[in-house]
């Protein structure tokens, strides 16, 4: 592969904001990701264990203009975006959405797509069960690992 290519490529990645591109000509492959692959502490020097501190009572009040994060039951799956890009609810502007709130939905089936560089990418549902929440709204970039749909 043509060494421009490949700057152009790493080029492309720092634009977009993405973690990770891989693309294959013929037999040619090369794979540009901005995560290390490999583990981030190789060695780790054994370190002595503090003495146990006494753990702030459950009911502990939140600092001042710190939101409260809203309770998730045992039961509520969270959808999340497997990739940075933007969140588009329906297959086209205009038409109906893949799911509402509401509906009954199904291992495997459409939830949204997400546009990165151009790719419509279809997210699946890896949960059948009722969609409690939406948490994206159409034409919103989303990042990786982001919520999108809680299903119960």
């Amino acid at each position: 592969m043509d060494i421009r290519k490949v700057k152009k490529l790493i080029e492309l990645l720092e634009e977009s904001g993405i973690a990770e591109i891989e693309i294959k000509e013929g037999e040619e492959a090369v794979r540009i990701s901005r995560m290390p692959t490999g583990p981030m502490v190789q060695h780790v020097a054994p370190m002595a264990m503090p003495a146990p501190v006494a753990a702030a009572p459950a009911t502990a009040p939140q600092a001042a203009g710190a939101p409260a994060a809203p309770a998730r039951r045992a039961s509520e799956h969270v959808v999340t975006a497997p990739m940075v890009g933007t969140f588009y609810g329906a297959a086209s502007p205009g038409a109906k959405p893949f799911v509402e709130i509401g509906s009954e939905v199904k291992e495997g089936q459409v939830l949204c797509i997400i546009e990165a560089m151009k790719m419509m990418n279809q997210i699946e549902s890896d949960k059948a069960g009722k969609v409690t929440a939406i948490m994206a709204t159409n034409g919103d970039p989303v990042e990786f690992g982001q919520p999108l749909f809680v299903i119960e």
